[in-house]
């Protein structure tokens, strides 16, 4: 099993003289530990009072092409008017930087409260904040970022997952099949959808309600190529035939800034069973970090295994429901 790179060499002493170099400002010895899943992320402040976010990217995980694709993302929106946290020049004259094997990039403290989505006018306010942001998305391509298809992003992450050796013998056959039969599945229904640069994370977490300011968007670390209907599924409350009212409303906002793809309405569970996977192969990676192993102690087990079979196996079933409902022109649960 392939042990992650991991981020033992970023002592405080480390993280202040890199940032420090690389802004040509001088730091106080401020460094407080935010939480980040796969990167690590520090807030710290210089000696004239500004307070900074400097974000150190997995090893191994991105290419410089690839973050130079998100900083690109982020200045596009920002170009656009749209609320993000740009990343600050460095003395080099890029935004990133690099220690090591390790890339990083400063940014801003911006704070903020999470966006709560309560009322109609919400969701139609989010909604418009995103045709927003996919407008800008759709300005350009990527260099080396992923491209959301399930014969491309989820048949590499099974990959990973069945020849790492990621699942217990007792499952690895049933959970390979089943897997590999709903990508089988699905794969036809991508043909003639609409791919662009979307946020790849856009769930409630990475909105902020700054009051006087409007919402932010933070966190594009997952940005990708693929269907604009990724980023709205992440925020409905259930399923795509529960939550006829809340697309109702994303879309009148979104259509304001942006025609939406209709058609790729039909892919929302097929995008939630590809995040299933996405998010097993990235826990996959970091399998051998003992945080991730002191905070997931049952990950990997028989019984782990056992409930996923149980949660895929479900998931095809409504996949194959809202394929029936769409091909019979339906809305799904109608």
């Amino acid at each position: 099993m392939k042990k992650s790179a991991d981020f033992t060499h970023l002592t405080p002493e480390v993280i202040l003289d890199v940032v420090e170099d690389a802004l040509g400002t001088r730091m106080t010895g401020l460094t407080i530990p935010l939480p980040s899943y796969i990167n690590r992320v520090f807030e710290l402040q210089s000696t004239a009072g500004e307070r900074l976010i400097a974000k150190f990217y997995r090893p191994g995980r991105w290419s410089r092409e690839a973050l130079e694709d998100e900083h690109r993302f982020i200045n596009d929106c920002a170009q656009a008017e749209i609320p993000v946290v740009s990343p600050l020049p460095l003395a080099s004259g890029s935004t990133l930087g690099k220690t090591d094997s390790t890339f990083f990039a400063l940014f801003p403290k911006r704070a903020g409260r999470v966006f709560e989505l309560n009322t109609d006018e919400d969701w139609t306010r989010m909604g418009s904040l995103l045709g927003r942001i996919h407008a800008a998305g759709s300005l350009r391509k990527p260099q080396d970022r992923i491209t959301l298809h399930p014969e491309q992003s989820t048949r590499r992450d099974l990959d990973f997952i069945i020849q790492g050796g990621f699942v217990t013998p007792e499952h690895a056959s049933a959970f390979e099949d089943l897997s590999l039969r709903i990508v089988e599945s699905i794969s036809p229904l991508f043909e003639g959808t609409e791919f662009i640069r979307i946020h790849g994370d856009f769930h409630r977490g990475n909105l902020l309600d700054r009051p006087g300011e409007g919402l932010m968007v933070i966190d594009f670390d997952d940005m990708m190529y693929g269907p604009p209907a990724h980023d709205l599924w992440l925020l409905l409350p259930d399923h795509a035939g529960r939550s006829r009212r809340e697309i109702d409303h994303i879309l009148a906002g979104y259509d304001q800034f942006r025609e939406f793809d209709y058609p790729s309405l039909r892919l929302i569970e097929c995008l939630r069973f590809m995040r299933i996977i996405y998010y097993l192969a990235w826990c996959a990676r970091q399998a051998g970090d003992y945080d991730f192993r002191t905070n997931h102690p049952d990950w990997g087990s028989d019984f782990f295994w056992q409930r996923e079979l149980l949660d895929l196996g479900h998931q095809f079933q409504v996949i194959m429901e809202h394929k029936v409902a769409w091909e019979e022109g339906r809305f799904f649960g109608e």
